[in-house]
């Protein structure tokens, strides 16, 4: 497991050791601003650092992912925005805990003033893209003038993308965990995760792992997965990926389009999909069928389908994607 636990700066012991020795001197406003100092925190995120002095109050989850995972942290009540509502569906379980929460954008992020509009205190955004100034989204530096604090899920920093890993989600527990003072309620989940995985490698470990493609089609485009969360995803699942970062269509980014002849010529057992809904799963399945028919995966049906949210940096369906990518390479040690 990766942890990158939050620490407190310096600068901010400095200032309370100050402030304490003015207390000294009977200064009660001396005495309310060493409780301030001794509330700020700072945690490094994506080469950047953090502080916030306190726990945030009002929070933006960027896209579903991010609300859900701030609600199991059981933050619901400090939500103020929730964003990209239409790539993904929140889990039913929490669905009513999101109901009232003001929704900002569906299709893609919210704009710079419609996300400054509603006010938030911290935002959460699963990669850096939620950020991007020149596509009319607030960036880093439009928050912090602000005063809004800006976190991106570990594996979707731009230096972590290509080798970003299921255990990045761990981190970033670990440090909303410290900045919403849920150290609790983020460790819970973070042990939930890790049995999980636990239970998946012990299930496994021994067994001739399968050759594994992941997959997206879009149309008629095919994109494979070489890098990145996606293709760790696979290996903690004990799949054995046929595409992989050494591969020169993935030296600088994760995911890359190619020809249907390159998933033919690596023939592999099983073959991965990410959907977005029930239609997509079909098209995608019928592009296999048309497309691949010779193909082992495909000629023997082990396609095996995850939902495209579970993917996202920052997402606990990183490990229910685990859970049911091993499922589809091992049915028979997991009962199916």
């Amino acid at each position: 497991m990766t942890t990158r636990p939050a620490r407190r700066t310096a600068a901010a012991f400095t200032a309370l050791g100050a402030l304490v020795a003015l207390s000294a001197c009977g200064s009660d406003v001396a005495d309310a601003g060493a409780d301030s100092a001794a509330a700020a925190l700072t945690i490094e995120n994506c080469g950047r650092e953090i502080t916030v002095d306190g726990p945030p109050q009002a929070i933006v989850g960027l896209s579903p992912t991010q609300t859900e995972l701030l609600i199991r942290l059981g933050l619901a009540d400090r939500i103020v925005g929730q964003a990209q509502t239409a790539t993904a569906p929140l889990s039913e379980d929490i669905a009513d805990q999101a109901a009232d929460i003001p929704v900002l954008s569906e299709d893609a992020p919210p704009t710079r003033e419609v996300l400054l509009d509603a006010e938030p205190d911290f935002v959460y955004a699963p990669t850096d893209y939620e950020f991007t100034a020149e596509q009319g989204f607030a960036s880093h530096e439009q928050l912090a003038e602000a005063d809004v604090a800006a976190y991106t899920a570990t594996g979707g920093c731009p230096d972590r993308r290509m080798e970003g890993t299921v255990s990045d989600l761990f981190t970033d527990l670990s440090n909303l965990g410290a900045v919403f003072e849920v150290e609790e309620a983020a460790e819970a989940l973070a042990a939930d995760a890790e049995a999980t995985l636990q239970d998946v490698h012990a299930r496994t470990e021994g067994l001739e792992p399968p050759t594994v493609a992941q997959v997206y089609v879009e149309g008629e485009a095919l994109t494979a997965i070489g890098a990145g969360i996606e293709y760790d995803i696979i290996r903690q699942a004990g799949g054995e990926n046929v595409f992989g970062p050494d591969d020169p269509e993935f030296a600088s980014f994760f995911a890359a389009q190619i020809n249907p002849e390159a998933l033919a010529a690596a023939d592999p057992e099983v073959i991965v999909f990410a959907v977005n809904g029930p239609e997509h799963e079909a098209a995608t399945r019928d592009y296999l069928q048309r497309t691949l028919p010779e193909v082992s995966a495909v000629a023997n049906d082990r396609l095996v389908v995850i939902s495209s949210s579970d993917v996202y940096p920052g997402s606990l369906g990183n490990i229910d994607a685990v859970a049911a990518v091993a499922a589809g390479l091992y049915p028979e040690a997991f009962g199916a």
